[in-house]
């Protein structure tokens, strides 16, 4: 079975094809710039790279255009377009209401389209790329994938701000958690690389990157999560602030003149890394520059590896425990010396910490010590294979 997996971005379109009989990647690629000048292809077929300057106006002649590469006779990968018999997309927020993959309908697009106050930049896009696949691939199931889903197993002990209740009844107000696809792809993929239960294991999650969360699983469903009501709230990430006393924001206000939406691009785009820092959102530039002695960089890393600390301590209490701490994304895949940092804080937990097996970037490997009370584990994530396996449960014949 031949799935396409499609995130939709307000500019850009994502894709990757799978054929799933060995959930091998037949071609992936993006088209970026989309509504703006030179928009720009890039595909990848089977290990190839290939760019070229498109000349299209939406997401559906962005659509088209991948497809024309997907049938190319020089190289391309399908013989027709009717061999891609599913299509997932990556959904930001489905709110309360999707608390799984659904196959999309008229009443999913309007669900969708509710959701929007709560995923403003996000959820139109995504609802344009479905729009997108319906118009090319016409009678093909196209398979939501909420990047909110796999939380909603939270208690409302989790997922409740203290505040009035008239807002959440009235506005849907609390915590929704994100990175949802691939905290369900790494706990289930650490489970069975280390032979667990997935039924009882206990694993703590660490999507780390420019964009960070943490996400403490119990038997495969989720008992906290560390993002929001929006990806601002939890760690320090690339230009995210991250936890801070909401009083900040009515006082900046004040002082500064900001508007509200002055101060949400402040808190999204010039903090973290790059606000605190003044060098960049990246943490190897980070890393780079604190090593020569910069001060600001510096502290933007010792914050960093504080949040993560508390969220990690304060996740294995809940779970009473665990059997794994799993590290994923750029940060978390890559971070050599930020996962020993974090291995060895750790040792007070009971965690032992092997440092030659830390000593790899991108693949899946133990880096604890066979005597370590629980598991340390680099879990490279996959949210399009993630995507396309939900997208084969719910449309396979």
């Amino acid at each position: 079975m031949k799935v396409l997996v499609i995130n939709s971005g307000s500019s850009s379109l994502k894709f990757t094809l799978f054929d799933m009989t060995d959930k091998s990647i037949l071609a992936k690629g993006l088209v970026e710039r989309i509504g703006m000048d030179n928009p720009k292809m890039v595909y990848q077929p089977k290990g190839e790279k290939f760019e070229e300057i498109l000349t299209i106006k939406n997401h559906s002649e962005a659509l088209k255009s991948v497809c024309d590469k997907l049938v190319n006779p020089q190289n391309g990968v399908l013989k027709s377009l009717a061999e891609v018999e599913a299509i997932g997309h990556r959904v930001l927020h489905g709110g309360m209401k999707y608390t799984a993959p659904i196959i999309v309908n008229e009443a999913v697009k309007d669900g969708i389209r509710a959701c929007i106050p709560l995923g403003p930049l996000h959820n139109p896009a995504n609802l344009g790329g479905i729009e997108a696949c319906e118009q090319v691939f016409p009678g093909v199931p196209n398979v939501a994938v909420f990047d909110t889903a796999f939380h909603q197993t939270m208690g409302p002990e989790a997922y409740m701000y203290a505040i009035p209740r008239e807002y959440y009844e009235k506005y849907s107000v609390r915590k929704y958690g994100f990175h949802g696809t691939s905290h369900k792809f790494v706990y289930y993929n650490t489970c069975e690389f280390l032979g667990l239960d997935p039924a009882k294991a206990k694993i703590i999650n660490c999507h780390l990157g420019n964009g960070s969360s943490l996400c403490a699983v119990n038997g495969g469903k989720v008992l906290d999560t560390s993002m929001g009501l929006t990806p601002l709230m939890g760690l320090v990430m690339g230009t995210r602030c991250g936890d801070m006393d909401p009083a900040v924001v009515p006082f900046l206000m004040k002082m500064t003149g900001m508007t509200a939406e002055q101060m949400d691009t402040m808190m999204n785009k010039k903090s973290g890394f790059l606000g605190v820092s003044g060098i960049s959102s990246d943490m190897r530039d980070i890393e780079a520059a604190r090593d020569k002695g910069d001060k600001n960089a510096k502290e933007a890393y010792d914050m960093f590896i504080h949040r993560l600390t508390h969220y990690i301590g304060g996740y294995y209490l809940l779970l009473g425990g665990c059997d794994a701490i799993s590290f994923t994304g750029g940060i978390g895949e890559n971070g050599i010396a930020t996962r020993k940092i974090i291995a060895q804080k750790l040792a007070v937990l009971g965690a032992t910490f092997d440092e030659e097996a830390n000593n790899c970037r991108g693949k899946q490997v133990v880096f604890s010590k066979p005597d370590s009370k629980f598991k340390l584990v680099v879990t490279p994530t996959n949210e399009e294979l993630m995507i396309a396996m939900e997208t084969v449960k719910l449309t396979a014949k």
